[in-house]
């Protein structure tokens, strides 16, 4: 399943996803594409890496495309402008906050503000433990009953091996069933 900030956009499907990225010291770029309702999202990116003294900067844009998927309403291709800072609190635990403003969010809903605390726990080379608590905001939500506050949160152990990862979460939003979203 494809779930972003807590919501299926593979209509809690099975998703097909992969992605290339290249890092060149601080600076990095790169492609990711899963399959959604819509049809494909591809996802271009990139940004910044600076530390400035314990804390590690991610200052970025993200360009989310959906190729095929426009209607004559709305216009599902937005980007996001990022900046998060973490901090190594040991050399197994981490923290940080990240902010996403899109100014103009999918479907032409407005400007569209995410915020997140995250942790990460290293238990081993291969094995790690995080999570993440949100908060999004949407200016102009698509239609009646849809909702433009919401706060979502998941908790995951990932296993790398092989240059290869598996992740298993468990994603989860305050949005009540059948409520509509604007992404």
């Amino acid at each position: 399943d494809y779930v972003f900030r807590g919501v299926s956009l593979a209509d809690n499907g099975p998703a097909i996803q992969g992605g290339f990225d290249y890092v060149a010291d601080a600076w990095y770029a790169g492609v990711w594409g899963s399959n959604v309702v819509e049809g494909i999202e591809m996802d271009v990116y990139a940004g910044f890496t600076p530390s400035t003294g314990p804390i590690d900067w991610d200052l970025g844009v993200i360009g989310y495309f959906y190729p095929g998927a426009d209607d004559d309403g709305a216009e599902f291709d937005y980007f996001e402008l990022k900046a998060a800072g973490g901090y190594d609190f040991t050399e197994q635990f981490n923290a940080g906050l990240a902010a996403y403003y899109a100014p103009e969010n999918f479907g032409d809903t407005g400007d569209a503000l995410y915020l997140e605390v995250n942790a990460a726990y290293q238990v081993n080379e291969a094995f790690a433990i995080n999570g993440a608590y949100g908060n999004q905001t949407i200016e102009e939500p698509n239609g009646p009953g849809s909702e433009d506050d919401y706060n979502t949160w998941n908790v995951g152990a990932a296993w790398a091996m092989h240059g290869f990862q598996v992740d298993l979460r468990y994603h989860d939003t305050d949005i009540d069933e059948g409520t509509d979203i604007a992404n």
